[in-house]
């Protein structure tokens, strides 16, 4: 099921449901780039488990309105619009890679909504006291985020030109685009289902343009809006210790900061293979708490 919903400053907000319509609802935020598109495994195991599984495009992806500007912590305002258009009085979320920002704040700013979230692969903000930022992480995305932070035009244009590359690319091809970010672990379940889907979040999340990920990484380099040392709702952290898109030290310093966190740092997960084969961990542990 598809939806558009106005939020109260007039932009448009591209949702889509699927699993059990009548089920728990869990709202997921997906990566970077990003798109409202559930992977199918996914909507499977949700219906099994009876939850309405819920997913939408962060602004500029998709068919949603940009929102020059935003910052990690407006996704909660979006959030709530979406939860307020449906009917939505209580719901869990998780997010994963570039979602997980996201989901954390959604986890901080709306905990009469919230009732329970599930971070994975998470991005810590930047800087992070203690934390070396960029050790263990791919280069690819080390000099991206090194431009966002030094030139944010020349990031803008960059993001333009990539955009061009990866709305061509084939699932096949995604082995070569993301070169040094896979690990043997995550280069190995790059295939099949997850590549095809992969190759589909890209192509429909960055058809409008590229405002939608060029925003992510501003929002991502800026302070996030929030501190994750205020959540107070239960959080389940996810990271695996062979992730080169976002490094395991990230994932080390969110369980040491977030209050009450159920930390699980996998010793032979990747990046990838969380979204392959962990999700229905995640909606058995959110459906004990919704």
């Amino acid at each position: 099921m598809e939806h558009r919903i106005k939020t109260a400053d007039g932009r448009t907000l591209a949702v889509q449901e699927d699993g059990d319509p009548d089920g728990k609802p869990v709202l997921a935020h997906n990566g970077s780039p990003n798109s409202r598109q559930l992977y199918g495994p996914h909507v499977t195991d949700a219906a099994a488990r009876g939850i309405r599984l819920i997913s939408y495009d962060r602004p500029g992806y998709g068919e949603s309105s940009p929102q020059p500007g935003r910052t990690v912590a407006s996704a909660a305002d979006d959030v709530r619009a979406i939860c307020s258009a449906l009917g939505i009085s209580r719901l869990a979320t998780w997010g994963v890679s570039g979602g997980g920002p996201h989901v954390l704040a959604c986890a901080a700013l709306l905990p009469d909504l919230v009732a329970a979230a599930a971070s994975l692969a998470s991005l810590a903000p930047y800087p992070a006291e203690g934390l070396d930022w960029f050790a263990g992480m791919g280069q690819e995305n080390v000099d991206d985020f090194k431009l966002v932070l030094q030139d944010p035009a020349a990031a803008w244009a960059k993001t333009e030109k990539d955009r061009e590359g990866m709305l061509s690319v084939s699932a096949a091809e995604l082995h070569t685009q993301f070169s040094t970010l896979l690990s043997p672990t995550d280069a190995a379940v790059m295939t099949g289902g997850v590549a095809d889907y992969l190759a589909l979040c890209v192509r429909d999340g960055l058809a409008p343009g590229a405002e939608g990920w060029a925003e992510d990484g501003l929002a991502m380099a800026d302070p996030w809006g929030f501190s994750v040392a205020d959540i107070t709702v239960p959080v389940l952290l996810m990271h695996g210790r062979e992730d080169q898109f976002v490094p395991f030290g990230h994932g080390q310093w969110l369980a040491a900061r977030i209050p009450g966190v159920q930390a699980r740092l996998l010793d032979h997960d990747g990046h990838l293979t969380l979204t392959e084969s962990r999700i229905g961990e995640v909606h058995a542990w959110l459906l004990d708490r919704l």
